[in-house]
């Protein structure tokens, strides 16, 4: 059941409370003055700033609250998670030469052009340099969301084995779950659609998105409930609901992707077609395919110079065939089938907040 407008209007406004809350304290950040030079400075904040909507950070809190912990405390481990989901987009955007983010110039466009209006910059030289800044800008926040996590240490409440536990799980588990998730994503884009099975696909998108929000709901509870134990019933349940449902956010990302509004969603519709995405919705349709409808397929999905007109024939394939109705319904499984994980939580606002959020995932048009 979607939310009702009430609903909505109250997590919207808990999602913008809570992102105050971040921005205030990046703001009064230390570390921020030595972000130098210049360049170094405006890339690290550019995507941080540019208006994203939030949702690990907010889950991480929603979930320090739901096991009664209080929330305000956790925002050093919520801004971090930002901030490490922030260095993966500079990265990713550079692995899959998005010239846009959130509508803005993605970090390697913007300096591109920055190093273009400088004296001894050439075309080839310009983009060798954007590339540059986006590889040093990631590197930055990588660093300072790890930095940042070690400011929840607090030796009154002796939570330092919390601290350590999630910097550990952080720079190991999840990490090595991104990289491969994007590792295995660029792979298949060369592999033939009619090999790839489904899945291998949410393998992929679970490593890609979902590991993330699972750490983000596990880090909440940790801190809530002050224990460095994953195997505890309230973090192992809102750990396995986030994990799940991270995984329901990118079938919707690609369902986006593919029929999305561009303007809104600040980023070229289509752009996976051509750069070749294996995504479940693909898989679908290229089963559903006739063998003239396949051949279409494999010429124009990973070939940078299909033609606007072949794109649009493909994606239009792909609705046509059930593709993106199969996304939305397998989104819509996966979470109902995590949902049951918050009947161990008592009935409380940010128990709430968790299932509206599960909700918006799939409902969201950006």
């Amino acid at each position: 059941m979607p939310m009702n407008s009430e609903q909505q209007q109250q997590f919207f406004d808990a999602l913008a409370e809570r992102k105050t809350w971040m921005l205030d304290y990046l703001g009064q950040d230390r570390r921020k003055a030595l972000f130098v030079p210049e360049d170094i400075h405006d890339a690290v904040y550019s995507y941080v700033m540019a208006g994203g909507k939030v949702l690990r950070p907010c889950v991480l809190y929603f979930a320090c609250g739901a096991v009664g912990g209080d929330e305000r405390l956790a925002t050093p481990a919520a801004v971090a998670v930002e901030l490490f989901h922030t260095w993966t987009l500079v990265h990713d955007d550079i692995m899959d030469r998005d010239p846009l983010r959130r509508g803005q110039p993605t970090v390697h466009e913007e300096f591109r052009r920055r190093a273009l209006e400088r004296p001894g910059y050439n075309e080839s030289e310009a983009q060798h340099y954007g590339m540059s800044i986006g590889m040093m800008t990631g590197e930055v926040q990588h660093g300072w969301a790890v930095s940042l996590l070690s400011d929840l240490y607090d030796r009154s409440s002796d939570n330092a084995e919390v601290v350590l536990w999630l910097i550990q799980y952080l720079e190991t588990e999840v990490l090595l779950a991104l990289v491969g998730g994007q590792t295995l994503d660029i792979q298949y884009t060369k592999a033939s659609i009619d090999t790839m099975s489904e899945e291998v696909v949410f393998d992929m998108l679970w490593r890609k998105t979902g590991a993330l929000y699972q750490f983000a709901g596990m880090a909440g509870a940790m801190i809530g409930l002050n224990i460095a134990n994953p195997k505890h019933p309230k973090v192992k349940a809102i750990a396995d609901f986030t994990g799940g449902c991270g995984t329901a956010f990118q079938l919707q990302d690609d369902i986006l992707g593919l029929i999305g509004d561009e303007a809104t969603l600040g980023k070229p519709v289509g752009s996976d077609i051509r750069e070749g995405k294996r995504t479940v919705i693909l898989c679908h349709a290229f089963q559903m395919a006739t063998c003239v409808e396949k051949q279409l397929m494999l010429e124009v999905v990973g070939n940078p110079e299909a033609s606007d007109d072949k794109v649009q024939r493909v994606k239009q394939l792909m609705i046509s065939l059930g593709g993106v109705e199969y996304a939305r319904v397998l989104a819509e499984q996966r979470i109902a089938t995590v949902m049951d994980n918050l009947d161990v939580l008592p009935v409380s606002p940010y128990k709430q907040y968790l299932i509206n959020w599960a909700k918006y995932l799939i409902g969201r048009s950006f």
